[in-house]
């Protein structure tokens, strides 16, 4: 079995693919179809931009596409960045750049007022139209300074005070069963089958 993963991101692949390991279950993302068109991210909600990348894959490649929009959300910034977080800083900005914008906007805030939650919402759509949505998330604290060398995006000042860890901190394997991407994910298992 064969699935479009909507994304040429490579840290959000890697982190997918592991979520999904089932044994006759290929993944294939956006750098594999070089031809596929660039989507627009043009809705207000995680839950539209999920649903744009999945519709418009699918129906590009006549396959079982899944997309995913997640991001975090700052309570003090009033739940910036949002959709905007990977691009918090500008059009095409780093990681490091994203992370620098956010330590910014909280400079002065004291710890209890840097509560916040990565949120992700996953869609599923086959090229008849028919659309599954998932959703997961997990909260934390936002650190005065980055720290760990694992992960992507803000991983490195999201801290879990369960685990006393940034997600750049910990291991794949409880990164992954904690995250906001894979609590979406193992929601996904149970009806990706009604897809394939």
């Amino acid at each position: 079995m064969e699935i479009v993963l909507a994304t040429r991101n490579e840290g959000k692949l890697q982190e997918i693919r592991d979520l999904l390991k089932w044994q006759d279950l290929k993944i294939i993302s956006l750098r594999e179809i070089p031809q596929a068109p660039i989507i627009r991210e043009c809705g207000i909600t995680f839950e539209e931009n999920a649903l744009i990348k999945a519709e418009v894959i699918a129906s590009f490649t006549n396959k079982v596409t899944v997309a995913d929009d997640s991001g975090l959300e700052v309570n003090t910034l009033n739940g910036q960045p949002g959709i905007y977080s990977a691009r918090f800083a500008g059009e095409n900005a780093s990681d490091d750049e994203n992370n620098k914008e956010l330590l910014r906007r909280l400079k002065g805030f004291p710890i209890y007022r840097r509560g916040a939650s990565f949120k992700c919402v996953v869609a599923v759509v086959d090229p008849r139209g028919k659309k599954g949505i998932v959703e997961g998330e997990c909260s934390g604290i936002i650190q005065f300074e980055e720290s760990g060398n694992s992960g992507f995006g803000y991983d490195p000042l999201f801290f879990v005070p369960e685990y006393g860890k940034t997600f750049a901190e910990l291991s794949p394997e409880i990164k992954n069963k904690i995250s906001h991407r894979g609590k979406a994910m193992e929601k996904l298992k149970g009806i990706l089958k009604e897809f394939l």
